[in-house]
């Protein structure tokens, strides 16, 4: 869940480079973030993810009351949410954790690193960690 076009493309042409098992959604504001997970009106079609990468300064909506409205949705609330902004405030880390996000990292726009905080997430997340299932 990413606002910026720019920051958008950059993680999507990284996370092509890193795998191609992984497709990847974009939603441009909260809101749009929530009707995606909810598969509300043009989403309702829409596949559940497998991970959600949320922004913290998305329009209408910011991440931080998206991440609380996955946490109180009983139908949301297992999925796994790694919040990867800008902002490294430990104001907004200590929210985010207290709002059970899977984990906080900030953005590194550099396409290599970038690449490589992809790979570890996707390393964690998905051959190390043991995640719910919908069965």
């Amino acid at each position: 869940m990413e606002d910026s076009p720019v920051d958008a493309k950059i993680a999507c042409i990284a996370l092509d480079r890193i795998s191609t098992e992984h497709r990847v959604h974009r939603v441009a504001n909260g809101d749009e973030a929530m009707a995606f997970l909810r598969r509300h009106g043009e989403y309702e079609d829409a596949p559940e993810p497998d991970l959600i990468l949320l922004d913290l300064n998305l329009p209408i909506k910011d991440g931080r009351e998206v991440l609380a409205e996955i946490r109180a949705d009983p139908k949301l609330k297992s999925l796994v949410v790694v919040i990867l902004t800008s902002s490294d405030c430990a104001e907004d880390v200590r929210a985010c954790y207290q709002l059970n996000c899977n984990a906080y990292l900030t953005k590194r726009l550099k396409i290599g690193d970038l690449m490589e905080t992809f790979k570890t997430i996707e390393r964690f997340f998905f051959e190390v960690a043991i995640l719910p299932t919908d069965t």
